[in-house]
């Protein structure tokens, strides 16, 4: 909707809600001479409560969260009380020409008591609720508009936080450790008293073989390349030639179907390679084919 339809918009809603708060002034100014005010507080009494209905409207659309539901139910609270003041308006019709009794707004006791009640309480509740709204709104942050600027710095704030490091000081240089000098050795002098003994010469241990093969194993120097494998070490089976594997392939599947002979079978039973088992695998097959 453009400016012109939006400034159109809300003059009718101020001269609809004048209108309507005339209406109402007539009700609510004969219940206020009927509970005993005067002609100035019996004039003024509509603006206690349709007014403060207005307040509350406004404040509902500025204030968010728990007061803006503050603000409702005081503007509902206000509606409805206003409502019952102009139906009971509307039920008597002595209030109209002012020949009813002071205090008098219903027959039923019970009921001309709330009726009383709810009508001298409304200006009371005016002030309260009325201070509160204002002050709600009077400190009503709103929440700040987020733009494309503040959008881009915010994401380099983020970046610049990532890249920040997470201790509050830089790490620490490594400690060095310095090997101290040992003492010299003090040279004891004997004396005279100490007969002459021979020093006998300190024969360093002989090294075993689990020191030598701790030595070896935690040496840093490289391993040199191993010659050839030795005979002992090797495989004691004579390597068979292929008609020796087929014959012994024959020999081992002879009671087989033809759907158990597979490369894998043959493999395990023979104990060859998966080449040659393939190989023995079709040959048989050919063989039972023919």
């Amino acid at each position: 909707m453009n400016r012109t339809g939006r400034i159109l918009l809300v003059a009718a809603l101020v001269g609809v809600v004048g209108m309507a708060f005339r209406v109402s002034w007539n009700a609510l100014r004969d219940i206020a001479n009927a509970i005993g005010a005067d002609h100035t507080a019996a004039t003024l009494y509509p603006f206690v409560v349709d007014g403060l209905m207005a307040l509350a409207l406004v404040a509902t659309l500025v204030l968010v969260g728990q007061d803006r539901k503050f603000a409702l139910r005081v503007l509902g609270t206000y509606t409805g009380a206003s409502l019952v003041l102009n139906y009971v308006h509307g039920l008597v019709p002595a209030l109209h020409g002012r020949a009813v009794d002071w205090g008098r707004l219903a027959d039923w006791d019970p009921a001309n008591w709330a009726l009383v009640l709810l009508a001298t309480s409304l200006p009371v509740g005016s002030i309260y609720f009325g201070s509160d709204l204002v002050a709600k709104v009077l400190h009503h942050r709103p929440a700040p508009i987020l733009t494309a600027d503040t959008n881009a710095e915010e994401s380099t704030n983020t970046e610049r936080y990532r890249s920040t490091a997470d201790l509050p000081e830089s790490t620490p240089a490594p400690i060095t450790l310095t090997r101290l000098p040992l003492p010299a050795p003090v040279a004891v002098d004997l004396g005279k008293s100490t007969p002459h003994k021979p020093i006998r010469a300190i024969t360093p241990a002989p090294v075993t073989s689990t020191a030598r093969a701790t030595v070896a194993a935690t040496s840093s120097r490289p391993r040199r390349a191993t010659g050839r494998v030795p005979a002992a070490a090797k495989s004691t089976r004579p390597k068979r030639t292929p008609e020796q594997l087929l014959t012994e392939a024959r020999t081992v599947t002879a009671g087989w179907p033809d759907a158990q002979i597979t490369a894998e079978g043959i493999r395990r039973e023979v104990h060859t390679s998966p080449a040659n088992a393939r190989t023995l695998r079709d040959t048989l097959l050919a063989e039972r084919a023919a």
